[in-house]
């Protein structure tokens, strides 16, 4: 999904592929692959519209987390082109635990606590201590591009012979190497909402339509955590937060999936 904001981008990229000499058809497909997201990072000049780890601000009556606060989102600063049906106002709080084990769909991995309701910190029940506390600065409000591995797989499928899947996969390559040419590469960032899967040694999304098959076609990624090396217990780790689209426009959370790589 390109909106607005990206149309000189997309317009210099569909340039540079067919200098390139790449097949129009295959370039607008996989531009349509292209997602809206927001990206944050310790040093971004934007507004600290985020923070990551500490305690969680949790109204008095809510149930104490059972795995470690990892982000809150002040959605009131985020931009409209999230592609994502967020709230208006208030905070979006995600919670994971630094092992490869914690997956699944998982009540009170995500929380949203309305705007002007009161609040207390609260520390997890979890024998994993808090993540280090940051504030987070908006890097980026703009568009992030799918995986070229990903990307292949999930179009050509993988009953390819070895010099077919080479072939798809290498395209997809060099259609993803046309886009950063161009300006259109993700940016250096620590936690993002929206976009497409970081993937290590799997598609979290995949993974969550597998899991879950009812209204597969429905899950998009909701957000992502790139660990580095302030979380011990992971090699580089990712965590990324799931969720159906309706379920997300309805604050229904407790139907959220998170994996956990490295």
């Amino acid at each position: 999904m390109i909106d607005h904001w990206n149309t000189d981008r997309v317009h210099r990229f569909r340039i540079e592929a067919a200098s390139r000499e790449l097949p129009t058809e295959e370039v607008e497909e996989w531009l349509k692959t292209v997602k809206p997201a927001v990206f944050w990072t310790y040093e971004g000049d934007g507004p600290v519209a985020a923070r990551l780890g500490g305690d969680a601000l949790l109204p008095e009556e809510a149930p104490t987390p059972t795995a470690p606060l990892v982000a809150t989102i002040d959605c009131s600063l985020l931009p409209s082109d999230t592609g994502l049906p967020l709230p208006a106002d208030g905070h979006l709080l995600f919670f994971a635990k630094p092992n490869i084990s914690f997956g699944g769909s998982k009540d009170g991995i995500v929380r949203y606590i309305p705007a002007g309701t009161r609040t207390t910190a609260r520390s997890a029940d979890s024998w994993y201590g808090a993540y280090p506390s940051h504030d987070l600065r908006m890097a980026w409000s703009g568009s992030s591009t799918p995986n070229p591995d990903t990307y292949a797989l999930a179009k050509w499928g993988d009953d390819l012979d070895e010099e077919e899947d080479d072939r798809v996969t290498q395209l997809a390559a060099e259609i993803t190497h046309a886009w950063t040419s161009v300006g259109g590469h993700w940016p250096m960032w620590t936690f993002a909402l929206g976009g497409n899967t970081t993937v290590l040694n799997y598609d979290p999304l995949k993974s969550a339509r597998e899991d879950e098959p009812e209204d597969a076609e429905d899950w998009l990624l909701l957000a992502t955590w790139r660990c580095a090396e302030e979380v011990k217990e992971l090699d580089h780790g990712v965590m990324s937060w799931l969720i159906r689209r309706k379920d997300l426009a309805t604050l229904r959370f407790d139907r959220a999936h998170i994996c956990v790589d490295m």
